[in-house]
């Protein structure tokens, strides 16, 4: 990926960070059975869902900060597009970034 379009994304956490979201985040990621379930799943967790870039990205929803992309949980949009279906988006005006309809 070309280096102005990482800068845009979030770091990779530490390895204990990223192991404490996987135990909290992918079991929510791995039962939803749709792109509408998965969102109210991370809520009731206190995270939100965006992309930007071609990437999912995971966000806190108290403070909007952003923790991390799925591929950095193991979670990567390509898989959970074929799962779940290719995700319905509605694009921010800065063209790199969206958030889900409805």
């Amino acid at each position: 990926m070309p280096e102005s379009l990482q800068e845009n994304l979030p770091q990779d956490p530490d390895c204990e960070t990223a192991a404490l979201l996987r135990m909290v985040v992918l079991p929510q990621i791995e039962g939803a059975c749709s792109w509408p379930d998965l969102v109210s799943r991370l809520r009731s967790k206190g995270f939100g869902l965006g992309f930007r870039s071609g990437r999912m990205i995971l966000s806190r929803l108290d403070s909007g900060a952003e923790v991390c992309t799925g591929r950095s949980l193991g979670a990567p949009l390509r898989a959970l597009a074929l799962r779940l279906g290719r995700p319905a988006l509605r694009l921010s005006r800065d063209g790199r970034s969206a958030q889900l309809q409805g």
